[in-house]
């Protein structure tokens, strides 16, 4: 079932300015219950962010889509529209350049897991994004990466590591010349 609505579900999540995260078609009861994740085209700081009118705007578009393809779902659902969640794996490279300058965990595909700080990321799948690994830059690439994370700060970055991915010398580092 998920086959045949994914199609018609991104193209309306599309229309509406968003981008289809994920889609879930489960059985609840005599119910389907139908989740989408939207989620923005352009980033967090796009006219198009998630936000709850825009949840509420998606849900009422989507469901006037999903009645016309009553056969699809083959009886009465229920809609569940949301945002990704803060613990949400970065996937795409969209994902990490999203989250510039944000705290991950990251699992390699080898190796220990690590905390990096996100820089640059490059837009293609086959690319990589440069990570400040314990105050060092580090080159790593998206198939090198099994699971990554945003871990939650509760206190602003230091700004030494933001200014070295910034490709800036920090405030300190320049009253120390």
């Amino acid at each position: 079932m998920d086959t045949a609505l994914r199609p018609v579900v991104a193209d309306a999540v599309g229309a509406a300015g968003f981008e289809l995260e994920e889609l879930d078609v489960s059985t609840a009861g005599r119910r389907r219950l139908v989740r989408v994740i939207i989620d923005s085209l352009d980033g967090d700081n796009s006219a198009n962010a998630v936000g709850l009118d825009e949840v509420a705007r998606v849900s009422r578009e989507l469901a006037a889509v999903l009645d016309e393809h009553d056969a699809v779902l083959g009886g009465p659902y229920t809609l569940e529209v949301t945002s990704p969640g803060t613990d949400r794996p970065l996937t795409r490279p969209r994902h990490w350049k999203r989250n510039r300058l944000r705290l991950v965990k990251v699992r390699p595909v080898e190796g220990a897991e690590y905390l990096g700080r996100v820089g640059d990321a490059d837009a293609e799948e086959t690319g990589g994004v440069t990570l400040l690994v314990d105050g060092a830059p580090r080159r790593v690439g998206y198939a090198e990466v099994a699971h990554a994370v945003v871990e939650v700060e509760f206190k602003q970055p230091p700004a030494a590591e933001l200014a070295m991915l910034d490709g800036r010398a920090s405030e300190d580092e320049e009253d120390a010349r």
